[in-house]
């Protein structure tokens, strides 16, 4: 259950943070899709939650086609 708790708030997170990236700081998309793949990978690793790098990938697909507005 705490996993969840940590899940959701790395969402919620990972949603504002890639909002006001690409509204303060236009980058090419590969470059801004590396910063928040290492972003993720950093995250998981402090609270040592396991996920493939192909999960990682597919969770920032997801936060990228969120409809933010």
């Amino acid at each position: 259950m705490k996993a969840l708790g940590y899940i959701s708030a790395f969402l919620g997170g990972a949603v504002a943070g890639a909002a006001l990236g690409i509204l303060l700081a236009p980058e090419a998309g590969e470059d801004t899709r590396n910063k928040l793949s290492d972003a993720v990978k950093k995250f998981c690793d402090k609270h040592d939650i396991k996920l493939t790098r192909k999960q990682v990938d597919e969770l920032i697909d997801d936060v990228q086609d969120a409809d933010i507005a």
